[in-house]
């Protein structure tokens, strides 16, 4: 059950935007990952509209050596600060992102390209200053046909970790929603398909 805890919450949205993507290739070319387009937008683009239609007060994209283009697109977008990690994989330049940043933190995945405002803050407001992985039901990604890369078990569930999270000062805990907007995270070529098929028929 969600709960709506008292305490500091976050106001930071950092959104991860350095992997290279190779798992999507060669169905995107040579595209950086967190710039291919999923319905006509950037899902870089995608990602931080989300941060700043929500309760956040800043945005910040975490790039790496291997997405320069990335690196430009961000800098080039207004409200949104852009810092650089070693490319080292994702727990890593996660890590490296949030070092020097406030907590709670929300951290979005570059290829999360259907989460929305509320998704953000309702993650905001269960988290409080606790660290949180929001998780979809395992079963939900295989009814709308996307990759599950990382799976983990959590009260007798296999779930699926959806690239949003919060990182905070307290507990550590995970939260199972079944949203199929969450369960759309793009890493192969299939995973993009199944997402302009959804967007599609909406």
């Amino acid at each position: 059950m969600d709960s709506d805890l008292t305490g500091e919450r976050a106001t930071a949205g950092l959104v991860m935007c350095g992997g290279e993507g190779r798992r999507l290739r060669p169905a995107v070319g040579d595209a950086e990952k967190p710039l291919v387009e999923v319905g006509g937008k950037p899902l870089v683009g995608r990602v931080v509209s989300a941060l700043q239609a929500s309760s956040l007060t800043t945005v910040t994209a975490a790039v790496s050596p291997a997405t320069p283009e990335t690196a430009a697109a961000v800098e080039a977008m207004d409200g949104v600060d852009c810092i650089e990690t070693p490319g080292d994989g994702y727990v890593a330049d996660l890590g490296c992102a949030i070092e020097h940043g406030p907590t709670p933190t929300v951290t979005v995945a570059a290829d999360l390209p259907l989460v929305t405002a509320t998704h953000i803050d309702r993650a905001v407001a269960t988290a409080g200053n606790d660290s949180l992985t929001v998780c979809v039901p395992a079963s939900l990604t295989a009814e709308v046909g996307v990759s599950a890369e990382t799976t983990l078990s959590h009260d007798g569930e296999t779930v699926v970790p959806t690239g949003l999270n919060v990182v905070g000062d307290g507990t550590e805990r995970t939260v199972v929603w079944r949203d199929e907007r969450l369960a759309f995270n793009v890493n192969r070529p299939r995973d993009l398909q199944a997402v302009e098929q959804w967007l599609d028929d909406v």
